[in-house]
Parts: structure tokens; C-alpha cells; sequence
């Protein structure tokens, strides 16, 4: 059956591979945000928690078990708010998502749209996405990977804390399958073309730009199955331009 990845995580200071780095040797590519939770939030996560968040577990997940059926099965790093994933959800009934995310805001939310949707198809793990990547998801059980606007960290001094680098990438190429396909967008142009760099340097990897003949060397427009984010939509309105990068495992 095949995975699609959705989630947010660790990367690797001194060592390149974050699945065999120990935690102290290891940097966030996120920082936990306090914040009040809304009302709604709230009630989400009480009465919907129990039925919709899956515990981190040292084991492979049973994706049939989780969701009641054998579909294909999308994950999604640092959904955020759940805007765009909760989209895809309603766009993509024959599939099921399994979202990855850190900050219990951004948990009840999607939580509080599945309720809205009455969306049956996407479960949520609320941990650290290196973590569920090695524990939870088998090599070449992934149909896509969705990373979009990962925070970019700008200043030079916090490159290290990029989410993309080649260690977690080779991780998440090895557990695509043949034909599986990881997808980041991100509206900062030099996290834009680190991302190039280190995706092109990535053997189990193919850039699909080079078959689409795309205008912008290494970058495809956005497909029209990936809705706009919250956050996309208001870099937008300020002028921002956003950069999408699809590559492929290639079946042979």
C-alpha cells in the first residue's frame, strides 16, 4: 500500500543522518510556540483527539488498522493550521493523510475542520516527524511526501536547523515508492535553492522540471491539486513569489 508524508521535525547538527543521530546530537527545524487555545480548538481536541490523533509508536504504522481500510495513505510535514491539508482530504476521498505536526493549536484546528468537513480519511500523529519517519513509516511504502513552507530560517548562523538536508532527504527517498514523488514549495529563494541543490544531489531522486520543460530551471508552477496555504496567500498579497520543486523515485 502506498504512503504519501506529511509532517514536521528534527535534522542532524554534526551527523548527516537524523535517523541514526542521537537526540543531543540533533538541532529543531522547529521551535515550540505557546499560545492560547481557541474555544473550538478545545472542544476538538476532546471530542475528536481520542478518534483522530494516533500515538507515536516505536513500531511501523498499520495503516488499514488506523483508518478502517487499504487506500493510499499521504502524510504531511508541519501541516500547520490544517488549511491545505484538510483540502487535500475533501479533494482526495480515495486517499487517506496522515499529518505530522508539533503545536497543539495547529492539532485542534485540523481537528476542529475535519469535525466542520465531516472529512473521515486523515489521522494525525502530534510529534517530532524524524521520529515517526524511523519508527512509523517503512522504507518504500510512500506514493508522495508533501513539504510545504518549511520555516526557512534565514540567518545564516540557523542554516543548520533546515528541515531539508541531505540526510533527512535520502530518508524520505528511501521510503517512497517506485513512482512516489516529494513535493516542498517555500517563498524564500535561497532556502528555494538549497532545496534544489541538496533534492538534485539525491540519487533515488529525479527532478520532474526536466520532463515538464519547465520556464524556471529546476522548479514546476504549482499543480492545481495543491491548494494555497494560509500562509502562501498572504506572502501573495505582499508581492512574494513562492517556488514549487516536485521529484520523483523513479520506477526502474
Amino acid at each position: 500500500m502506498a504512503v504519501f508524508v506529511f509532517a514536521c521535525a528534527d535534522i542532524a547538527d554534526r551527523m548527516t543522518d537524523p535517523q541514526t543521530a542521537p537526540a543531543k546530537a540533533r538541532v529543531r527545524s522547529y521551535v515550540l510556540r505557546g499560545g492560547r487555545l481557541g474555544p473550538g480548538q478545545q472542544r476538538a481536541l476532546a471530542e475528536l483527539g481520542p478518534r483522530f490523533v494516533l500515538p507515536w509508536s516505536p513500531q511501523p504504522l498499520d495503516a488499514a488498522a488506523a483508518f478502517g481500510r487499504s487506500a493510499p495513505l499521504l502524510l504531511e510535514i508541519g501541516f500547520g493550521m490544517g488549511d491545505a491539508t484538510a483540502a487535500v482530504a475533501a479533494a482526495l476521498p480515495d486517499h487517506d493523510l496522515l499529518g505530522v505536526e508539533v503545536h497543539e493549536a495547529g492539532v485542534g484546528a485540523l481537528l476542529k475542520l475535519i469535525g466542520e468537513r465531516s472529512l473521515t480519511n486523515v489521522r494525525i500523529v502530534r510529534h517530532d516527524a524524524v521520529e515517526v519517519l524511523r519508527t512509523m513509516i517503512a522504507p518504500g511504502t510512500l506514493a508522495g511526501i508533501h513539504l510545504w513552507f518549511p520555516d526557512p530560517w534565514p540567518k545564516k548562523r540557523h542554516h543548520k536547523r533546515r528541515l531539508l538536508q541531505p540526510g533527512f532527504v535520502h530518508e524520505l527517498a528511501r521510503r517512497l515508492a517506485p513512482g512516489g514523488y516529494l513535493h516542498c514549495a517555500t517563498d524564500w529563494q535561497p532556502y528555494a535553492e538549497q532545496m534544489l541543490q541538496v533534492l538534485a544531489a539525491e540519487p533515488l531522486l529525479h527532478n520532474r522540471a526536466a520532463a515538464d520543460g519547465s520556464p524556471s530551471p529546476g522548479y514546476v508552477p504549482r499543480p492545481p491539486w495543491r491548494p494555497l496555504t494560509r500562509f502562501e496567500q498572504r506572502g501573495l498579497k505582499l508581492g512574494h513569489s513562492v517556488w514549487d520543486l516536485v521529484f520523483l523515485r523513479p520506477e526502474n
